[in-house]
């Protein structure tokens, strides 16, 4: 189901991509993306591209629970006509070795991913691949990197703090945003937060600011048994195995009892947890590896930001072989 959020209005959404485009200063021309066109404030990544100045943009989509092709192209050509970019984008609906092989520029998005060792032998020996995320973030799954590595294509993580793309100060947002989901109040509430990441400062600011009192670990054998929780927020890099198993399971129910455990990212033993109950958010197990709240849940603002500076990235290295400025280097982390 599409977005109908009123913050999420096309006339808005145009509005802050053009701000963003600004603040990165990216610039497309001569290059062609391979992107995707998705739903609500996902749908902006090709007409960003395109906005910028891409001499083709091939979007890449099909229908899922979010919105049916038709949809898709109907909210992506929305914001392009408003944009005026409608003759650059091209909707398509199958990899196709004749568009990799174009392709200066291929993102890491939903539809594309996962990005095979086929695929990777049909892109030019010039071709970037952006993330659309920090490096440290990356997951096995999306990307076949060795065929990367064996091809010499280049990969490119964006650098989220970059102060012209900013995306994780709203991690405090979120997680606020999770927990007032699940019923937990945040403010006067006391949270446990399990972090093992870059991203603790910023949940922990944002958790404070919203009134919270707020215990920081990065492990749970770490946390102090003699206080109560309101909420057990994790947010551990995921790994092969659970970040939280069925021992952390029954320490939960042992010392915590009644405590929420929210899910913001990190993978858990959750029939474990269910057999202790210990209250879970969300109700809807996220994919492995992947968050329990998108940044979309708190507006389109952080991905109209992450996905201007997961293509800027990606620009910098694309042009670094003939133009080379070396302050924008600040927004890349190769892998």
């Amino acid at each position: 189901m599409s977005d109908t959020r009123p913050g999420l209005n096309p006339h808005r959404l145009v509005s802050l991509m053009r701000q963003s485009i600004e603040r990165c200063n990216l610039q497309l021309q001569n290059a062609i993306v391979l992107t995707e066109a998705a739903t609500g404030a996902y749908a902006v990544t090709p007409v960003l591209a395109a906005m910028s100045g891409a001499e083709k943009v091939f979007a890449l989509t099909h229908s899922s629970r979010y919105g049916t092709v038709e949809q898709v192209k109907a909210e992506t050509l929305q914001l392009a006509s408003i944009a005026g970019v409608s003759k650059s984008i091209e909707f398509i609906t199958e990899k196709k070795q004749d568009i990799f092989a174009q392709a200066d520029i291929i993102t890491n998005s939903g539809h594309v991913r996962p990005i095979n060792a086929q695929m990777i032998g049909w892109m030019k020996p010039t071709a970037v691949i952006g993330l659309m995320y920090e490096a440290w973030e990356f997951r096995l799954e999306d990307l076949d990197l060795a065929a990367c590595r064996q091809r010499e294509i280049d990969v490119v993580g964006v650098n989220e703090r970059h102060p012209s793309v900013d995306v994780f100060s709203f991690l405090g947002i979120m997680a606020v945003k999770l927990l007032l989901d699940a019923g937990i109040a945040v403010y006067t509430s006391n949270i446990l937060l399990l972090c093992d990441n870059p991203f603790s400062d910023f949940i922990e600011r944002g958790l404070v600011q919203a009134g919270a009192t707020v215990e920081t670990v990065n492990t749970l054998t770490a946390a102090p048994t003699d206080k109560t929780y309101d909420g057990i927020l994790v947010a551990l890099q995921p790994q092969a195995e659970p970040a939280l198993s069925a021992l952390d399971a029954a320490a939960i129910a042992k010392y915590w009892s009644g405590a929420l455990v929210a899910q913001y990212w990190g993978d858990i033993d959750r029939s474990a947890f269910l057999s202790h109950n210990i209250p879970l958010w969300p109700e809807v197990e996220p994919k492995p590896g992947h968050m329990g709240i998108l940044p979309s849940a708190v507006g389109p603002e952080p991905i109209i930001r992450l996905q201007t500076g997961g293509l800027k990235a990606a620009e910098v290295i694309w042009r670094k072989s003939f133009q080379c400025n070396d302050p924008e280097m600040k927004f890349v982390q190769l892998l």
